[in-house]
């Protein structure tokens, strides 16, 4: 793993560090190559169930790095890392920036928790760019169209209050605590089954678009092989016996 992007197991957690704070964790190559890599640690390993995703030195991510950008382009794991979701949850922890590309990179996660104090952006238009990490059409889904054109066309920055409001942010927390509270969020999440989790992300993923019909179908597929897996038999005998589950994954 690249000293950039840093990786800690915790339990059936895996905390996942952008560490350039010097350059407010702006994305550039090395990043985004040790994202991806830390993203497919998180999917191959049987015994992690959830990724908290934060920045270090009191900054989430401020974007993409336009020094690295005006040299060499567009980071070339960047869309995977954007657009190529974990089958498992991933938190995003906000302190600080979360600008531009670091709007998208916590966009791409499934939970966001913020500090009080943090900003969001979509502010490529301010530098002659074009939001396609996934703003454009995530932010959408979560707050009003008016107020995403407001965001998108001037460049400004939201408070953390203002995205709570408008549901981007699901957690607030005081200013430094946001790493905390989603490490503890996702070891919550991570005591339930593996396949469960699995599936029930990719359903709420899967829901938008669909007719009821539609899903009904789709969500008898999804949810089959955790319905018929050890675990949905550990489960009820768990609960029935008064102890804690034993969640094989399988």
């Amino acid at each position: 793993m690249s000293d950039v992007v840093l990786t800690e197991k915790r339990d059936r957690v895996l905390l996942i560090t952008i560490n350039r704070p010097a350059a407010r964790n702006a994305i550039d190559n090395d990043v985004a190559d040790g994202l991806l890599a830390a993203q497919r640690q998180l999917d191959e390993d049987r015994d992690l169930s959830v990724g908290v995703l934060c920045g270090a030195g009191g900054a989430f991510c401020s974007g993409m790095d336009l020094k690295a950008f005006a040299r060499v382009g567009f980071p070339k794991a960047l869309a995977a890392v954007l657009f190529e979701s974990t089958t498992k949850p991933v938190i995003a922890a906000v302190e600080g920036y979360a600008f531009a590309g670091g709007l998208e990179l916590a966009l791409s996660c499934d939970i966001v928790v913020a500090a009080r104090d943090a900003v969001f952006a979509v502010a490529e238009a301010k530098v002659g760019l074009v939001a396609i990490g996934g703003a454009l059409i995530r932010l959408p889904r979560t707050m009003p169209y008016g107020q995403v054109m407001e965001m998108a066309l001037t460049g400004d920055p939201i408070s953390a209050q203002d995205a709570h409001r408008h549901g981007l942010v699901t957690r607030l927390t005081e200013p430094g605590e946001s790493v905390p509270a989603a490490l503890e969020l996702a070891a919550r999440i991570a005591r339930n089954a593996p396949l469960s989790l699995a599936a029930t992300k990719r359903l709420v993923q899967d829901a938008q678009g669909r007719t009821e019909p539609e899903f009904w179908e789709h969500q008898k597929a999804v949810a089959r092989p955790a319905l018929r897996s050890k675990d949905a038999k550990e489960g009820p005998r768990a609960f029935a016996e008064k102890r804690d589950p034993q969640w094989s994954g399988e």
